[in-house]
């Protein structure tokens, strides 16, 4: 049984100045972004869209 590591994105500061940090981690051929606050986005095969779930989720209110 293989484990694959999960590579993660450095936290990003919500722009709304609230408490949400947000990380995306890949898993597999997906990646998923997530949030301090326990939210997490839909896996996505491209970060670029996983990252962009991330910046709606930290500006919504």
């Amino acid at each position: 049984m293989a484990v694959e590591a999960a590579q993660q994105d450095g936290p990003e500061p919500a722009r709304s100045g609230g408490q949400h940090l947000t990380t995306t981690a890949e898993q597999g051929r997906f990646c998923v972004a997530r949030c301090s606050c326990g939210w997490r986005g839909p896996a996505r095969r491209a970060r670029s869209q996983a990252r962009t779930d991330a910046e709606g989720h930290a500006a919504a209110p």
